[in-house]
């Protein structure tokens, strides 16, 4: 989770095509900040922790949405699409058959919460269908938490993405490099999440998976959120990267991230 915050601080200065598609670039700007892609998996993670980890559909649900309207009213300009926006201040919420990125970008903590991958994947298809129950807005959410949780349990990047292509169908064939020149702005999981995917298979390690993401441009806070929640999951976390995550992040975001850490901490000691 802490991979998905980060990379969408460093990809944001560059979202909206605002990027020169290299992968030498400051990792920080002057004035970090965090977009609605943090707000949100914050928000996602806070709301399946009060639930609780065997919490059933409904129940998880109504915690996530309840939480993904806390949160969108402490944040209201972290920069959400229309729709969206419209959605966070329902009283009566009801999902809008989206397809669009926003349902990968906030789901990493359901990859490293849940000790099995259909547990996993369940409880991905669930906090994307609160809003974005178009199949493709499902699959985002569900492909990326799939990556995460094999990251994290040690399958090597070949079996990641034999897996991602079986399952999920997506389109894994073209390089960066063959990415890079004619890719533009876009909001859809299915013009993002895959681009995401490919950036961190080919990425060497943490860093290099966030500056191939931002390379790319595109919706480039989210796509870097998306490829980098898989990197942390694959290589772990430089104590340096964490840090700068609290840095930039406000006290009442630790606290879940806190609650986070712990939590996954039970689950490794569960494991071991």
């Amino acid at each position: 989770m802490f991979g998905a915050i980060l990379g969408d601080i460093i990809g944001q200065p560059y979202e909206f095509d605002r990027g020169h598609k290299t992968k030498e670039f400051p990792l920080f700007c002057k004035n970090p900040r965090f977009t609605d892609d943090s707000v949100m998996t914050i928000a996602i993670c806070d709301g399946i922790l009060k639930a609780g980890l065997d919490a059933n559909e409904n129940t998880t649900k109504t915690a996530m949405i309840t939480s993904m309207q806390l949160w969108g009213h402490k944040y209201p300009h972290a920069g959400y699409g229309g729709r969206f926006y419209r959605w966070l201040a329902m009283e009566e919420t009801k999902p809008y058959n989206s397809w669009g990125n926003g349902s990968a970008m906030r789901v990493s903590s359901v990859g490293w919460l849940f000790d099995s991958l259909e547990r996993t994947r369940e409880v991905a298809r669930w906090s994307a269908e609160v809003t974005h129950n178009h199949p493709e807005g499902v699959k985002g959410a569900e492909a990326t938490a799939s990556i995460i949780w094999m990251a994290r349990n040690g399958y090597f990047k070949t079996q990641i993405k034999d897996y991602v292509i079986k399952e999920f169908g997506y389109d894994l064939s073209r390089t960066c490099d063959q990415i890079r020149p004619n890719y533009h702005h876009v909001e859809s999981c299915q013009e993002t999440v895959p681009e995401a995917i490919t950036a961190f298979l080919e990425g060497t390690d943490f860093e290099d998976v966030i500056r191939t993401a931002v390379s790319l441009g595109g919706d480039c806070d989210t796509l870097t959120d998306i490829a980098t929640a898989m990197a942390e999951a694959f290589y772990g976390l430089p104590d340096q990267f964490k840090a700068r995550a609290y840095e930039f992040t406000t006290e009442d975001m630790h606290l879940v991230m806190k609650s986070f850490e712990e939590k996954a901490i039970e689950r490794k000691e569960r494991e071991a």
